[in-house]
């Protein structure tokens, strides 16, 4: 190990080290992702009194679960799953991130651990400055939150795991079983991942998408008079707008071909030809 990561390291255990646990055990939040495989080792060399959480958002990878299992952590059902969250509320988008705040983002413990780090987007970047936050949850309730690997770097999270040899989830080693830290493990079809990388796993995972248009067409019959209803004819259109346009109004110049309306993309053929799907419905 480098004398760079093992300086963070230290830092990290003492970090750890230092959370009081008068209120029970530490939750770390694992998602099953490589930085949690990383934060539930740091926590388990730290020797610290720590519950290994992972809050099933029902759409992940498959083997997520299996390997959240493999460690030991605890699996925390949800009040809902995601599909019916989208026939009670429709699809989730980065403007309404709803999803997000019932099946992940809710409290547990008065303390928790949590595989954050400011490479990983500017936007992190710019919103964590500091290795312990308050999280303010639902109804008010708060909680702190520490957070040991702020400040690693990709490579320096590919060190840690080949150094203390952890497996990490699947998704993260390519055929030849090499290992991918770039990769990252999240919601199928997040409204925060790019249009490509949704689109992408789609194509891996197309039962997923059907089930989605489902559900947000069952949501659409039972909100005829809403916005979503409005603006689009089923789900299927809606579906081709939120993965393939940057607006409303370029959905409608594809749907209606603008000014050449011999070049209208039928939306249901699209999709289907696409993902290589059946989305009769």
């Amino acid at each position: 190990m480098t004398p760079e990561l093992q300086h963070k390291v230290d830092f990290a255990i003492k970090l750890l080290q230092s959370i009081p646990t008068d209120s029970g055990p530490i939750e770390v939040s694992y998602s099953g992702g490589k930085d949690s495989d990383v934060i539930l080792e740091l926590a388990k060399m730290a020797g610290i009194n720590y519950r290994a959480i992972y809050k099933n958002t029902t759409i992940d990878p498959p083997g997520t679960i299996a390997h959240c299992k493999s460690k030991g952590v605890e699996i925390m059902p949800p009040t809902i799953n995601f599909f019916d969250l989208v026939k009670k509320k429709g699809c989730p988008s980065r403007y309404s991130r709803f999803c997000c705040e019932v099946l992940k983002e809710y409290k547990l413990c008065d303390r928790a651990i949590q595989g954050v780090r400011r490479a990983e987007s500017v936007k992190r970047a710019k919103r964590y400055k500091e290795p312990e936050i308050c999280r303010t949850y639902t109804k008010g309730q708060k909680s702190r939150v520490y957070l040991p690997i702020l400040e690693w770097t990709n490579a320096d999270v590919a060190e840690f795991i080949k150094e203390r040899n952890i497996k990490c989830a699947p998704l993260y080693y390519d055929e030849q079983g090499n290992f991918h830290v770039e990769r990252r493990l999240g919601c199928i079809g997040c409204p925060l991942s790019s249009k490509k990388k949704r689109t992408e796993e789609y194509v891996r995972y197309p039962k997923i998408l059907k089930r989605t248009i489902e559900c947000e067409q069952e949501f659409i019959d039972t909100h005829w008079n809403g916005k979503v209803a409005a603006r689009y004819k089923n789900a299927i259109h809606r579906m081709f707008a939120n993965l393939f346009c940057d607006s409303y109004e370029e959905y409608r110049d594809k749907v209606s071909g603008g000014m050449f309306p011999e070049l209208a993309i039928d939306p249901k053929a699209f999709l289907e030809d696409y993902f290589n799907i059946d989305l009769t419905i």
